[in-house]
């Protein structure tokens, strides 16, 4: 109040400048002459706060709309405004609320139920990896070396592959874009001519890790796991957590990148060459003057989908088409990249449990149950399990 009757005082002294006063006290210069035209009608009561509250509410519903809205849903717990709003068309014909407004009084009065669909966990990686490879097939690294235009303009996106051990470079594969059909072709081939291995590391880019799904998971990414292999992750912008694979991207640059082909086929023979020369003729300091080619062999492991068993007290459901895991009812989100795959849910106590895809920890969920609907579920489960241990030890006897 001080402040506006000083402003008031020095705004109406002759000579005045309106615009300087609003910027010296920090308001707009509609405030300032809006203080300044009140206190001319009103005198020093018309600097008073007043309400913004506006002196009628065209939205506002009648209370017997209101009352009926509420009644109708305590009769029908499950039925949605759209469905109220037929119900009540009936009654009150022209005077009954829209949607929106139904959907507003119930959420008002705390009678919108817990939806049971779970949202996506954010999945960000803050520590360093701590890998290193002893021997072949142990870790590959893999990324996209970064788009460049061949001579004729088309977009070259080179996909690189390269074993940590030997720092083989298993392939350079140019590719029109980072779609996921494309790079999983490549993985095939790789898998078939070298087998399988242990880890593969990426980023955290497309289309190998979506931050927005559980675990990080992407269907290339669930693929792999699928088969055996761990996903390792770098920290987002952290190049220097894959610093080998970069170092390898750097001479790509200088080589390639820096002189590019005419064509995406010319590309593809220019990068041939070059990671011929890389594998089986230039000599590496950190290998001990030897190339990645005399220390590289082929991994054992064939490209097979690997049997995975959960602990027996744990619930395992087949994810929906739709990406979700049925439990009583209630839906649980696991993402589409893991379709038809079979997860489980750890129990944690009460209502909490942790979901797991193999070995990858998916996060906690929070089940829309009472506990007693919980531990019945649970120990229809156990006995389940009982049952079908008990019939494979005499089917075995």
């Amino acid at each position: 109040m001080s402040q506006k009757l000083d402003f008031v005082e020095r705004a109406m002294k002759p000579g005045a400048r309106i615009s300087a006063l609003c910027r010296e006290y920090g308001v707009s210069r509609e405030t300032g002459y809006k203080w300044l035209n009140r206190f001319k009608r009103e005198g020093p009561e018309g600097l008073d706060e007043r309400s913004r509250r506006p002196q009628t509410a065209p939205l506002a519903t009648a209370e017997d709309l209101v009352a009926a809205v509420l009644k109708l849903r305590e009769s029908y717990p499950r039925r949605g405004p759209k469905k109220l709003f037929v119900l009540l068309e009936k009654k009150f014909g022209a005077a009954t609320p829209s949607v929106a407004t139904i959907a507003r009084v119930l959420k008002r009065f705390g009678m919108v139920r817990r939806r049971s669909r779970f949202g996506r966990a954010v999945s960000i990686v803050e520590k360093r990896p701590d890998m290193r490879a002893s021997a072949p097939n142990e870790i590959w690294t893999v990324d996209f070396k970064g788009w460049w235009r061949t001579q004729d303009g088309q977009r070259c996106e080179p996909l690189t592959v390269r074993d940590a051990f030997s720092r083989l470079v298993l392939a350079i594969k140019v590719l029109s874009s980072t779609a996921m059909p494309d790079v999983r072709r490549v993985f095939e081939a790789l898998f078939q001519k070298h087998g399988v291995p242990q880890v593969i590391q990426c980023d955290n880019g497309v289309p190998f890790i979506s931050v927005q799904a559980r675990g990080g998971l992407t269907r290339l990414s669930a693929w792999w796991i699928s088969l055996g292999i761990r996903v390792v992750r770098s920290r987002p912008g952290c190049p220097q957590d894959n610093g080998g694979h970069e170092r390898m991207h750097r001479d790509m640059r200088a080589d390639l990148q820096a002189f590019p082909a005419s064509s995406l086929i010319a590309e593809q023979r220019a990068c041939d060459r070059w990671r011929l020369e890389f594998n089986q003729v230039r000599p590496h300091e950190a290998l001990g003057g030897k190339t990645p080619s005399e220390l590289y062999k082929r991994s054992e492991r064939r490209p097979q989908r690997t049997k995975f068993m959960y602990p027996p007290e744990w619930l395992v459901r087949t994810v929906t088409d739709n990406g979700v895991v049925n439990f009583a009812g209630a839906q649980i989100q696991a993402g589409r990249a893991l379709v038809r795959e079979r997860v489980a849910l750890e129990p944690l106590g009460g209502s909490t449990h942790r979901l797991w895809f193999r070995e990858l920890d998916l996060g906690k969920v929070d089940l829309p149950f009472p506990n007693i609907v919980i531990d019945a579920v649970m120990l229809a489960h156990l006995d389940r399990a009982s049952k079908d241990k008990n019939r494979r030890v005499r089917k075995a006897a």
